[in-house]
């Protein structure tokens, strides 16, 4: 009998040790150290910006002198704002980037239509625009000088948005490491640039460099020039999105952020000028492939390995994006601004993985109907908009809460330049382009009745909520996700 009773209670302790070593591994652990945190910023940013946005600036800028103030202008500017979220994501310890920030600066309602418009079309524009990038880079080499049927590029440009929500589902290991090696791939890929164009101005080619006339007509556009600058400097964000895995965030994030668009600024620029330094503006603007047609006149012999350099370049900026984005929506979700389902994580891989697979039949609809320029002008609106929401919060949170502890706090200078600036490329978007910008913002308002139906009181009728309730419990089982049990702010 005794013998019985402790195998009993053995077996009891065994189960329990079980429940434990369950309940400890199932929340999303704290994983990016320094060098991943570097890597993932890089990574978010470097994408195909670099290799289509040259023409956008040179477009609506005018000149070539003007074109390369605006990468500066624009990389100065990514940088305060980087450096803002510097501040936030060390005063909010919560992942989720922007929604976490408006949440607690300046209410629910500004958060859940920066969480809607995030569901709705921005990330799944953000996320469609470079897939086809990388499709255009993959498929185009094949065709030249003919040009690629428009179909492929749609394929291509859904395998790869495949493979990385596979990978962010799989693992997040996995998918921080692939950050981390995608990284240094496009990083070589852009000095790979910049040195047959340092060659090239060494040896006096620098007659592209004479046209610094402004075009006072043109001025007017320039919001738009701005704009698709802006967007090739897009990502630095989502480091704040993951501050949850974030080892030691409160030296990590600033530092991360400052190594990181000090690095990406330098190349940016220096790329711009490797461009112009072998290519005409004009040469420049008929190329729908800037890094192609770069390497066809200056690596001849190396040319046909810069269009898969830069197709593993917009698959890491993809990957960093839906990453990001997908801890917006787990946070969102565990707040109550989104459905319970989407706050849970998978029993064994440890993923978000519903909060990761919505965002997934989105960005393919929109690769299948959506073209590279309008969605860059498309998205670019709301993004600046609640950047400078999240950043004027910022503000008044300081105004009111004084003595709340910020590890790191960047000087007032900077945060209200950034915001007044924002605000400004943001109102003159209106102008220069009322068509896209009115859309996506009657868009992003289309969330208020939704937030006001739902989540400020909920109003559904009984029925909708019982098959709710249903639809809910079985996705849960059979992604075999189940809600976090460790709080990890």
């Amino acid at each position: 009998m005794n013998t019985l009773e402790s195998e009993m209670q053995a077996w009891k302790t065994k189960t329990k040790e079980m429940q434990g070593e369950q309940k400890e591994v199932v929340h999303l652990r704290r994983t990016i150290g320094i060098l991943p945190a570097t890597s993932f910023i890089i990574g978010s940013v470097v994408g195909s910006g670099i290799f289509i946005a040259p023409k956008g600036v040179l477009m609506y800028s005018g000149s070539v002198g003007l074109s390369l103030l605006v990468w500066m202008l624009c990389g100065f500017l990514s940088l305060f704002g980087a450096l803002c979220y510097a501040e936030l994501g060390t005063t909010f310890t919560k992942s989720g980037g922007h929604y976490t920030y408006l949440l607690e600066t300046l209410g629910p309602l500004p958060a859940f239509l920066r969480l809607w418009s995030e569901f709705l079309f921005m990330r799944p524009a953000v996320a469609s625009y470079v897939s086809l990038a990388f499709g255009r880079y993959v498929v185009e080499p094949f065709f030249t000088p003919c040009a690629a049927p428009p179909v492929l590029i749609k394929l291509v440009s859904i395998l790869g948005v495949t493979f990385v929500v596979a990978i962010n589902c799989w693992s997040v290991t996995m998918a921080s490491r692939t950050q981390t090696i995608l990284t240094f791939i496009k990083t070589f890929a852009l000095v790979l640039i910049i040195v047959p164009g340092a060659m090239a101005l060494a040896r006096g080619q620098s007659e592209n460099f004479q046209n610094f006339e402004v075009d006072t007509a043109k001025l007017v556009m320039l919001p738009l020039a701005f704009y698709n600058g802006l967007y090739a400097y897009g990502g630095w964000f989502h480091l704040n999105c993951v501050t949850e895995e974030v080892i030691n965030p409160n030296r990590n994030i600033p530092l991360a952020i400052s190594l990181s668009m000090v690095t990406v600024t330098v190349l940016y620029v220096m790329v711009n000028m490797a461009y112009y330094s072998v290519m005409t503006p004009f040469e420049l603007l008929v190329s729908d492939a800037v890094a192609v047609t770069f390497a066809n006149k200056a690596l001849k012999a190396l040319s046909p390995v810069i269009p898969v350099l830069v197709a593993l370049s917009c698959i890491g900026a993809v990957n960093g994006g839906l990453f990001g984005a997908s801890r917006m929506l787990f946070v969102g979700a565990r707040e109550g601004h989104w459905p319970k389902l989407f706050s849970m994580i998978h029993i064994r891989r440890h993923t978000p993985l519903p909060a990761v697979l919505l965002l997934y039949p989105l960005i393919v609809i929109m690769i299948i109907t959506g073209e590279i320029s309008k969605l860059i002008r498309f998205v670019s609106f709301p993004r600046w908009f609640f950047i400078a929401l999240a950043t004027l919060g910022m503000l008044i949170h300081r105004y009111r809460y004084p003595l709340h502890p910020r590890p790191f706090k960047v000087p007032l200078v900077i945060a209200v330049t950034f915001t007044i600036v924002c605000f400004f490329i943001v109102g003159l978007s209106l102008y220069s382009d009322p068509w896209n910008t009115g859309l996506s913002c009657v868009l992003t308002l289309t969330g208020i009745p939704v937030y006001y139906m739902t989540i400020h009181r909920f109003r559904l009728p009984t029925r909708w909520r019982r098959v709710y309730n249903y639809c809910s419990k079985q996705l849960q089982i059979f992604f075999e996700v189940i809600q976090q049990e460790v709080q990890t702010y």
